[in-house]
């Protein structure tokens, strides 16, 4: 019986091609894979998964005695240095409905440690001061944004070489079926014509070039534009396209006329631009460059850090520490647009009770809760967070008013109509965008309980209402034929 350490090597020879030349890219040797930028250590940054500081115990063992010793001095431990409890400041902007925090330690405290809140000049990390920077030269790595910028430029570019390509494969083949009409011989090469479907835009194997390949065939002809001119006209889309830098900015092509004019440059305003000065030192421009961004908090994410975990204090305008219960009350005017007066009587089933109830359901279950608005759904469900893996389930909330309080009266039912109204239309257009970026979705019933005149304890009052979540896939013929 072989061993599993067997290395067994198998030769095959390779084809000749059928001119007898040896078939290209054979003979080339393999190029070494291309070293990639190192990742920083996402599971040492992100090894807190709240803002919490925790004193673990070690295991009990009844029948080992050493166990209960290490009890005992973790105990001890615990006594002599507790650990610190750190609450991070806030602030409620009335304007924008939301919950700001400047402060950079409390950035970073609530980022990493549960994905709280987002950058107010980023996509989701509040990562502004190293983007700014990497554009001023000060920063030598590249940032997530950056990468993703150029992928997207190298992507571009293989889809502008491809398009390329296939309009050449066109136009050869129409060339061979004019030639085959008038009678005229075809070339040697013409005996295996290019295998294109004019149908769908498909091309064969061959003619599927990847991102390096189309970067060498501009290399090559680097007069040729990528988005080249038919005499039909159907190119001027991938010139469009083709007229963008590098970075993404658009560039400006005029006419032929206007650049055959001469301009003339006033003295006046030529006066009023100014070089800018370069006697500033790198040093200098770092210590000048301040950190302009801040985390932004949605409603529910901010009453969590107050009333569950306790790690946020919420400043009103006037300076001073809102509590719990104000600031329940407070969200709850401002889940209306606009917001409620004071005087109003909110409704058990305003829209910030509803998120809340399954924001703090989830998390306590051990989730990363991120928004979903860029996928049609309400919230997003992460095993460990947005840097580690992609979202695996889009939750949609729906209000469910099983009481019998909801149908006593004709009204009351009419209201529940109203809430509970959807089109079969709408959960297949959201089913749909979920089966496109791979995500299940969770439809997630809340039970409305009857309305209350007083909640004095926050825990009973949330301890009212009922959650029932039904995951929904959606079925592909294709691959469910079993």
């Amino acid at each position: 019986m072989p061993s599993q350490n067997t290395t067994v090597t198998i030769s095959e020879s390779l084809p000749a091609a059928p001119d007898g030349h040896a078939e290209p890219g054979r003979d080339e040797k393999p190029r070494p894979p291309r070293a990639r930028p190192q990742r920083p250590n996402y599971g040492h940054i992100h090894r807190f998964p709240l803002p919490l500081e925790v004193h673990p115990l070690p295991p009990l063992i009844p029948h080992n005695p050493l166990s209960i010793i290490s009890v005992v001095l973790s105990y001890l431990t615990y006594l002599i240095s507790p650990p610190h409890h750190a609450v991070y400041p806030a602030y409620f902007d009335s304007a924008t409905s939301s919950v700001h925090v400047t402060d950079e330690k409390a950035i970073r405290a609530l980022w990493e440690m549960g994905f709280f809140g987002r950058g107010s000049l980023s996509r989701s990390e509040p990562s502004w001061l190293e983007r700014e920077k990497k554009r001023r030269g000060l920063l030598g790595d590249n940032t997530s944004e950056e990468a993703t910028g150029k992928r997207r430029v190298e992507r571009r570019e293989f889809k502008l070489e491809r398009a390329r390509k296939e309009r050449e494969a066109i136009a050869e083949r129409l060339k061979q079926e004019a030639a085959a009409r008038q009678g005229i011989a075809s070339s040697p090469d013409a005996a295996h014509p290019l295998s294109l479907d004019g149908v769908n835009g498909s091309t064969s194997a061959a003619e599927k070039f990847s991102v390096n390949q189309a970067k060498k065939s501009r290399a090559a002809n680097p007069s040729q534009p990528a988005a080249e001119e038919v005499k039909d006209g159907t190119a001027d889309k991938a010139e469009n396209v083709s007229g963008k830098t590098e970075n993404g900015a658009k560039t400006v092509r005029f006419s032929p006329v206007v650049e055959q004019k001469e301009f003339v440059v006033d003295s006046q305003v030529s006066t009023r631009l100014r070089e800018p000065e370069m006697g500033i030192r790198e040093e200098d421009e770092e210590e000048l460059l301040r950190n302009e961004e801040h985390l932004q908090l949605s409603n529910e994410e901010t009453f969590f850090l107050v009333y569950g975990l306790g790690v946020l204090q919420v400043f009103d305008e006037q300076k001073s520490v809102m509590s719990a219960g104000s600031l329940l009350t407070l969200f709850r005017r401002h889940s209306y647009f606009p917001p409620r007066d004071p005087s109003t009587v909110l409704e058990p089933d305003d829209p910030f009770m509803l998120s809340y109830v399954v924001y703090h359901h989830y998390r306590s279950l051990g989730w990363v809760v991120r928004s979903g608005v860029k996928f049609g759904v309400d919230y997003l469900l992460y095993n460990r967070g947005p840097v580690f893996s992609h979202a695996e389930f889009a939750l949609v909330i729906l209000p469910s008013y099983g009481n019998r309080y909801w149908s006593e009266t004709e009204s009351r039912r009419d209201y529940i109509s109203r809430k509970q109204a959807r089109s079969w239309w709408w959960l297949h257009c959201v089913n749909r965008v979920q089966a496109q970026v791979k995500k299940s979705l969770v439809l997630c019933y809340v039970d409305i309980p009857p309305p209350q005149s007083h909640h004095d304890d926050i825990g009973n009052h949330l301890r009212r209402y009922k959650i029932r979540d039904f995951a929904l896939k959606r079925w592909v013929p294709n691959r469910s034929r079993d």
